[in-house]
């Protein structure tokens, strides 16, 4: 894990490991950090069956009822059909991660102010390094890609204008997303959320963290038919998902850390939870926003009450997802441009009707992933560090 502490300048994205300070916020950071990396894999998958497999109703028209091991393990990953879910489960841990600090030190001190200059400093520090990296190596394997016919249709443009568009955060606005990164549309929002985090706290600061929230719930609203129902992807569409961790991150902090006492009420979060998640993916087959929303509110809703109880999460599986949550940043970034690059040398991108072998690119990408992460991410922590040394 990272030793960079996490303060109010913010100095873990949604994608990468916050620092350990203290045992109860080491066993809330390993709820973070499985959540993180179970989001990361799950968004993995999702693309890897996109490019890799022909898909369910495919599948099932060709494999009708036949039990083989690859129409059994076919089925089984059904759910991944909404591994787009992974998104909001980013952007409300980002809201999170980035606004705990802050709100310890409201709380201590109301008239606390951010460093804005150096808050974005360290942002682009964390940022820019592991984007620009990634793009390079995008346009490396989209590249070699494109010599293998028929080119897969999920390049799209590595031209250098649309390299500029991606560097600066203008993906979804000014341009498409990079060659077949398409996983980068996010990454933009990520930095839009960053440049409005001094305004939210000045929201926060006058009014409240729940008026602020109900603000940005209308923003949220306005914003279907200004930027959604135009196709434009800007981070007002999604920023009450993020707004969402950073009042769970008020909730934590007033109430210092200690479980609740009310542990019979709690099935009533996870009961929201399940049923907001379940209303999620009826509302993905009318469109990706709406079931994006209803997936946050219902992390969110889960998301409260493991913050109370991290001990519980404290299992084999959990330390393997955290494991994985150390580099999520990095396989995020990456990993959809080496499912191109395999679908491309080993099929001619054509979809496969057997699902087994995305389990091998998955391996391929994770491996890459934390190699990229030691080379790249971990550097750029240790600058965003060092800035903080500095103020």
């Amino acid at each position: 894990m990272s030793d960079t502490a996490l303060d109010a300048t913010g100095s873990s994205p949604s994608f990468a490991p916050a620092a350990r300070s203290g045992a109860k916020v080491a066993d809330k950071e390993h709820v973070i950090d499985a959540m993180r990396g179970f989001a990361a894999l799950l968004v993995a998958y999702f693309h890897c069956r996109q490019v890799e497999w022909v898909g369910m109703q495919s599948f099932h028209q060709l494999a009708g009822k036949s039990f083989d091991l690859n129409t059994i393990v076919a089925y089984l990953t059904l759910p991944i059909a909404w591994g787009s879910a992974g998104v909001p489960i980013f952007f409300v841990i980002s809201g999170y991660c980035i606004h705990r600090s802050a709100a310890q030190r409201l709380v201590a001190n109301p008239a606390y102010r951010l460093n804005a200059a150096n808050f974005w400093a360290r942002r682009f520090a964390r940022i820019y390094p592991v984007l620009f990296a990634a793009l390079v190596l995008t346009l490396a394997l989209d590249w070699t890609s494109l010599h293998f016919l028929p080119v897969n249709h999920k390049i799209l443009d590595i031209g250098p204008k649309a390299f500029l568009v991606n560097l600066f955060s203008l993906q979804g606005v000014a341009g498409k997303t990079y060659g077949s990164n398409g996983a980068l549309w996010t990454l933009s929002l990520e930095v839009q959320f960053y440049l409005v985090y001094p305004l939210l706290l000045a929201l926060r600061r006058k009014f409240g963290m729940m008026p602020a929230l109900g603000f940005v719930a209308l923003v949220n609203i306005v914003s279907v038919f200004v930027f959604e129902r135009h196709y434009l992807q800007f981070f007002t569409s999604f920023w009450f998902s993020w707004t969402l961790g950073a009042w769970i991150a008020e909730v934590q902090v007033r109430r210092g850390g200690a479980s609740s006492p009310a542990r019979d009420r709690s099935w009533l979060m996870y009961g929201a939870a399940l049923v907001l998640s379940v209303l999620g993916c009826a509302a993905f087959h009318f469109g990706q926003y709406p079931a994006f929303q209803l997936w946050a509110i219902g992390f969110a809703c889960y998301l409260v009450e493991a913050l109370k109880r991290p001990r519980q999460s404290d299992s084999p599986v959990a330390r393997l997802f955290s494991w994985f949550g150390d580099f999520s940043f990095s396989l995020y970034s990456i990993h959809l441009p080496i499912f191109v690059l395999l679908s491309s040398l080993f099929y001619r991108s054509a979809l496969q009707v057997s699902i087994l072998p995305g389990f091998g690119f998955m391996l391929v990408a994770v491996g890459v992933a934390w190699v990229f992460y030691r080379c790249v991410e971990l550097p750029a922590m240790k600058w965003s560090a060092r800035l903080k040394v500095r103020v």
